[in-house]
């Protein structure tokens, strides 16, 4: 973003909640609702009080690129639902909602206590306590039930009744809802406290009004206003970086509140309703007999899935360039890179969105014949996506031997390569473009070629969490190691049901006895897949003993033929 495409203007805070009022300022679709709790509203008014700085607001000029689904403030009329906003609030949203009811609203504020309670709230500002100089402003600041009555003892005692303006004029407390418009107030305040012998009373009124109210009526607030020239990307950085205590806007929440602009609820879609599965729910659902927080796909985001698509998009939009003779630096690169999503058309979801679903679920049937079957178990996350999109792009072709065994190194080079750990971006639209053409009889893809694997790094392979440790576990029960207790191999069925998971085939505790370092009892070459039961059996004891135990059998255990273990 240059910086001709911002500027910063010093605003009237009443400027700004009027505009809030009458539609004319409002809030992007995507912004959470208002959550500020009375103390902090109480801590926010004394601020202003004092004309303390309270920090810069941030807007959108609509009418450009970035076109949002609007929304007002909170507790804006009706009325302000049918205007088209002359600018959108990217951050300050708390502040101005808080200030807009407190303010000029006029009506009982809904908030919560510092413990989340729900209570109604009118704010006062007591005037004696806000002229002492000595006096904490916070403490000038008094939140009051709807009915403007306070009351202790369990609502027995009568403490402070403000429920008329008379009582407000009689214990000098003035209401936050008229900071901008006193005039009403104090002729009423002035007729009450009439008389020569009030004097100093209405004089501290006066001084309250110079000393505190004008600080509102005068106060500017900066306003860092991006024109309507920013574009999509810029937008998103720019939230980001300044909005750190409120709602992230990633590359998900930008495209849905465009996409909410043309009245298409991508959230909804994602996310589903009361009544409906939404993709991230039967994605996560795809083969899970463990439970959906634990299937293969659980891990699939909102923006895997975009950039799923986004990958079909921009090669069709590159095919299509190629066609009408464009070459080199005129072809628009193949890409899921975030700024690739904030130019994703919404035409270009709804063409894909079902296509790239079936290439997820195949994903998730084609890792399973490779032995992987949680998503703590798969390797890399990251190397999903491109492996979905091939195999969308492919359909059924995948089912075919050779297809499925060149896959299947394909995707083994990326993990035992350790290809997909990082900066995986321009890697995957590679894959995505060179694997279908190398099933269809072209080069191999350089995942391919350019994977190399020394075989002592398997002394080196010692955490649960490595892509390549996660590999060679799966790639043992693919070659078909087998359980030593009960000899089966560790298909589907057997691994859930028999809890199967990795473990040492020299004990820890053996190992650790005889001075054995951890860097080599805790390598991937001392273990193996076993069951829960199998592992149980083993303990602590060396293989020379747990052998001859699984031979002998017991009760509990039938024995193990001899020739068959050492099979």
């Amino acid at each position: 973003m240059t910086g001709s495409t911002f500027q910063t203007n010093p605003i009237d805070l009443y400027k700004l909640l009027d505009d809030c009022h009458r539609g004319i300022l409002q809030l992007p679709d995507f912004q959470r609702s208002w959550v500020w709790d009375e103390d902090r509203i109480k801590s926010l008014i004394a601020s202003l009080s004092r004309a303390f700085p309270v920090g810069a607001l941030m807007s959108l000029d609509t009418g450009g690129p970035v076109n949002f689904k609007p929304r007002p403030v909170e507790g804006a009329p009706h009325e302000a639902k049918s205007i088209t906003p002359q600018s959108l609030l990217l951050d300050g949203q708390q502040r101005m909602t808080s200030l807009y009811q407190v303010t000029i609203r006029g009506k009982v504020i809904e908030t919560v206590t510092p413990k989340k309670k729900k209570v109604r709230r009118w704010f006062y500002i007591d005037i004696r306590t806000a002229l002492d100089p000595n006096a904490d402003r916070e403490e000038a600041i008094v939140g009051v039930p709807e009915d403007k009555i306070v009351r202790t003892d369990f609502g027995r005692e009568e403490v402070l009744n403000l429920s008329s303006p008379k009582q407000e004029y009689a214990h000098l407390m003035y209401p936050v809802s008229q900071v901008f418009d006193w005039d009403k107030w104090q002729d009423g305040f002035d007729n009450h406290w009439r008389g020569d012998q009030n004097e100093n009373v209405r004089e501290e009124f006066r001084a309250f009004k110079r000393k505190v109210l004008e600080n509102f009526k005068y106060y500017r607030a900066p306003v860092i206003t991006l024109d309507r020239s920013t574009d999509k990307e810029a937008v998103c950085v720019v939230f980001e970086k300044v909005n750190t205590g409120g709602k992230p806007l990633d590359a998900f929440e930008l495209v849905t509140a465009m996409y909410a602009a043309s009245g298409h609820e991508l959230r909804k879609d994602w996310y589903g309703g009361d009544e409906t599965k939404g993709r991230h729910r039967r994605l996560a659902e795809t083969l899970h007999p463990a439970g959906q927080e634990t299937g293969i796909l659980a891990g699939v985001s909102n923006t895997d899935f975009l950039s799923a698509i986004s990958l079909f998009y921009t090669r069709d939009r590159r095919r299509a360039a190629e066609a009408a003779g464009k070459q080199g630096k005129d072809l628009p690169a193949v890409s899921g890179s975030r700024l690739a999503l904030l130019n994703l058309p919404l035409e270009a979801y709804q063409k894909y969105e079902d296509k790239v679903e079936r290439g997820f679920v195949q994903a998730a049937k084609f890792l399973h014949t490779l032995h992987i079957y949680r998503i703590f178990d798969l390797p890399y996350q990251s190397q999903i996506v491109p492996l979905a999109v091939i195999l969308a792009d492919i359909g059924d072709a995948w089912e075919h031997e050779a297809n499925r065994a060149k896959l299947a190194r394909w995707y083994r080079n990326g993990v035992f390569g350790e290809l997909y750990g990082s900066t995986v971006e321009t890697r995957i639209a590679r894959d995505f473009i060179e694997v279908p053409n190398w099933l269809k009889g072209g080069n191999e893809p350089s995942t391919v070629s350019e994977t190399m694997f020394r075989a002592d790094r398997l002394k080196t392979m010692r955490m649960r969490l490595s892509a390549a440790y996660k590999g060679v576990n799966a790639l043992l029960m693919k070659e078909g190691a087998l359980d030593f207790r009960s000899g089966q191999k560790f298909d589907h069925t057997i691994f859930f049901g028999e809890n199967v998971d990795i473990h040492h085939i020299f004990p820890q505790d053996w190992c650790k006895k005889r001075g054995i370092k951890s860097d080599t009892y805790d390598s991937i070459i001392n273990k193996t897949p076993l069951s829960y039961r199998t592992n149980r059996i083993i303990g602590g004891a060396a293989p020379s003993e747990y052998i001859s135990r699984l031979e002998t059998g017991n009760s509990a255990n039938p024995p193990i033929e001899k020739d068959n273990l050492d099979h």
